[in-house]
């Protein structure tokens, strides 16, 4: 499909840390918006059922983008699907998010599938967009950092 995205990234962090950094809203506002955007979160329930609401803010232009879905799955450290509406009317429509996490030899395989991306963004920015979020989350999950005695 036109409007789907499909992302595949491998990352030496085990998979329960990144289940987490997908749902807990100080990891999220660490790595999730692409660079040149801040995350504003204004509330997460992150459970079957719950729902989230946050903004990706323009950091030049302090433009914002809100949107927010609810939780239709969650398997600990396996799958996260949700779905996810953006507020402007100019990008209608309901999206799908489905996040697969597989461990593997050196860490995580990670899966995304965006179903249902409104026509006026293009694919290929969404990419982008992700591989830089993408880069922002392997700093917050790859480093093993032991706790100080």
């Amino acid at each position: 499909m036109a409007n789907t995205v499909k992302i595949h990234r491998v990352f030496s962090a085990p998979p329960e840390r990144l289940y987490r950094a997908f749902l807990e809203p100080a990891a999220i506002a660490k790595w999730n918006a692409p660079h040149g955007f801040v995350v504003h979160i204004d509330h997460m329930d992150a459970r079957e059922g719950g729902s989230y609401k946050m903004s990706f803010i323009n950091f030049g232009t302090g433009t914002a983008h809100s949107f927010g879905g609810t939780y239709l799955e969650l398997v600990p450290n396996e799958r996260i699907v949700s779905t996810d509406r953006f507020d402007d009317p100019n990008l209608p429509g309901e999206m799908t998010m489905t996040y697969t996490f597989h461990g593997v030899s050196c860490g995580t395989e990670l899966h995304i599938t965006q179903e249902g991306l409104p026509e006026v963004i293009s694919p290929e920015a969404c990419h982008v967009g992700w591989q830089q979020s993408l880069d922002l989350l392997a700093l917050l999950v790859e480093p093993d950092i032991p706790d100080a005695d």
